[in-house]
């Protein structure tokens, strides 16, 4: 079945022009991911799938199956602010969350007994209790707590949780995603890939983490110089078939600047008096002009900027712990960093990384033990949040207010609008405002005011959110070369694989985990001892002996209590079907108030007699 159409859809913001004249088609079970550079339209095509933008062209066509449920994760998604967030993962026109919600509310007041039973029945009818479950295990993989909690006073990171939390309770059939590992930890992102990988599940998706597109999609899109091109595979696939497709770009416009020479010549020497086949070779000379034009420029981002000489000492933990309130970050970590070392930090959000990483920069004070930073020691500080760019500077004046021009090796100085050009922001773009800029290209920029400090240690806290691949690909192999210490805080699996030596990882109740190898080394060795700590607990279980029940009259079942277990296990039956039946009479519309309220009663008698039953029930059993 087809889901998306789109023909001949063209989006421009002024001049620049997004993508031009592209087509795309969507089909069930089809999991699609967009890849491009940051700025060069990826969430505004997303919403032009999603309807939230009109797309443009005279014959621009979107089309939606209309039978189709479609859901769509916004980078910055709207709740209506005075919301709880039990309210507002519950505001849904989906029949069952309507009978969980209900079923909730009753349950807040649990005195109005009709409301309570008029929920139990809708939750009956619906067998929607499985799926009550299915709402508290996504809330609970999320880490969407606190539900009586007001949305206004969440975090940008929480509300992306939030927002990705309600889309999968409501389970649409088409998925459009716009960065849906952002904001996750490690292990939400692992339990979202496997989430995704479902057969049912349709889906087309921006995304970074390399993983995910190398393990649950099927065909990557590139928008590129506003066109769309269409590889089948995973992301390895991808590589190798974009590798190709360059090659032969390449073969091609060699031929056409050979040809567009030779046109150039006759051209010049062209009488100005021309006849209709001189004027269609000059047409056709402009046609190949605008072709060479649009020779493909793959900037790359470069990042050689001096280093600063590290001293002996680098940076020493002794023995430091850190709490607030009841709740231990870090309990006495001690370690001394080496010269060059690369080190990365994971742990589930909230468990205090954000907080060690200010420790050791003595942003905040330990309240124990001490942190001794080198006389040499220069940090460059990447934080979650950013530097408050303002909004109405242009790209050059940010830069230029740090420093007209920077040193670099062997005496040589780079001005600022050089160093941004090396950060893939070409003249023209230098002279955009903040304002205008995408999310990957306002921390391209962050990025740069860190470097330009000269840091001889470089900490990064999600260095990788918003960023492309690309400035990715180039970041990891400066951070290889880099002469410098590294600590990094990253959720970008690929990532940390990639560039660091070792792991602290956090464990809870304040403990660090020094794991000397790879992310995924450390997660194939954490379900190893998950798995043997699971056979000890079996086999520990297994040799527990068990104290043989005493045979005496006290627990033996009498023949006259055997007769009355078989009496019970009727009347319950009998009890159970009742219970159904008087539930069902509640979806009758044409009941009057004083028959709702015989219903109510007759059913809360049904209720106290049938869990007078089961207790004896279980007690004789429980003899048995």
């Amino acid at each position: 079945m087809n889901y998306l159409n789109l023909e001949d859809v063209t989006k421009m913001y002024g001049e620049k022009v997004l993508f031009d004249n592209i087509s795309l088609q969507v089909n069930q079970g089809q999991k699609i991911a967009l890849v491009a550079k940051n700025g060069s339209g990826k969430t505004t095509l997303l919403r032009v799938i999603a309807g939230e933008e009109a797309p443009e062209g005279e014959a621009a066509k979107v089309y939606l199956h209309k039978d189709v449920r479609i859901g769509f994760l916004n980078q910055d998604p709207e709740f209506f602010e005075e919301h709880t967030i039990l309210e507002a993962v519950l505001d849904s026109d989906n029949a069952m969350i309507q009978a969980v919600r209900a079923y909730e509310y009753a349950m807040l007041f649990p005195d109005d007994t009709e409301a309570m039973h008029k929920a139990i029945a809708k939750m009956d009818t619906l067998k929607a209790w499985d799926f009550e479950a299915r709402i508290r295990e996504v809330l609970t993989k999320l880490e969407v707590s606190d539900l009586n909690k007001l949305v206004k006073n969440l975090s940008g990171g929480q509300k992306k949780r939030l927002a990705l939390a309600k889309l999968i309770i409501e389970e649409p059939e088409f998925l459009i995603l716009d960065e849906p590992t952002n904001h996750l930890d490690l292990d939400m992102i692992e339990w979202l890939e496997e989430y995704l990988q479902q057969p049912r599940i349709t889906l087309f998706m921006v995304t970074h983490d390399r993983y995910f597109l190398e393990r649950v999609c099927d065909i990557i899109v590139e928008l590129d110089l506003g066109k769309l091109y269409r590889y089948t595979g995973n992301y390895s696939e991808f590589l190798e078939k974009k590798t190709t497709r360059h090659d032969v770009e390449s073969a091609t416009l060699e031929k056409s600047k050979k040809l567009l020479k030779r046109e150039l010549d006759w051209v010049r020497r062209m009488p100005k008096a021309r006849g209709t086949k001189a004027k269609s070779r000059v047409d056709a000379f402009h046609d190949l002009k605008d072709e060479v034009s649009q020779q493909r420029i793959d900037e790359e981002m470069k990042i050689d900027i001096k280093g600063q000489r590290m001293g002996k000492k680098v940076l020493e933990a002794h023995n430091i712990s850190k709490a607030y309130d009841d709740k231990v970050l870090v309990d006495g970590f001690t370690y001394k960093f080496r010269k060059g070392e690369r080190a990365g930090i994971v742990g589930p959000n909230g468990v205090g990384k954000s907080t060690f990483l200010k420790l050791l920069t003595n942003e905040i004070r330990t309240d124990s033990g001490k942190v001794v930073v080198g006389g040499n020691t220069v940090f460059g500080y990447y934080t979650q949040d950013g530097i408050q760019l303002k909004e109405n500077k242009r790209v050059i004046d940010v830069i230029q207010d740090i420093a007209e021009f920077i040193p670099m090796e062997k005496g040589q100085k780079l001005t600022a609008p050089q160093l941004l050009e090396r950060f893939m922001f070409n003249r023209k773009q230098q002279q955009v405002y903040v304002s205008e800029l995408s999310g990957g290209e306002r921390r391209r920029l962050y990025l740069l005011t860190v470097l330009m400090a000269n840091p001889n240690f470089l900490i990064l806290d999600e260095p990788t959110n918003d960023l492309d691949i690309m400035t990715l690909n180039v970041l990891e192999d400066f951070l290889m070369d880099f002469p410098g210490c590294v600590l990094i805080v990253s959720h970008d699996r690929y990532f940390m694989d990639k560039i660091v030596e070792h792991l602290f990882v956090f464990e809870g109740n304040g403990k660090i985990r020094d794991f000397p190898g790879s992310y995924t080394r450390y997660r194939e060795v954490k379900k190893e001892e998950d798995r043997e700590k699971a056979r000890l607990a079996k086999e520990a279980e297994a040799s527990t002996p068990v104290a043989p029940k005493p045979k005496s009259k006290a627990t033996a079942l009498s023949q006259d209590e055997r007769k009355e277990l078989k009496r019970l296990e009727k009347k319950i039956l009998k009890l159970e079907e009742k219970k159904t039946e008087l539930t069902e009479q509640f979806n009758d519309t044409s009941l009057s108030a004083e028959q709702i309220t015989d219903l109510s009663k007759e059913l809360s008698d049904v209720n106290d007699e049938l869990e007078e039953l089961e207790l004896r029930w279980m007690e004789l059993a429980e003899m048995a």
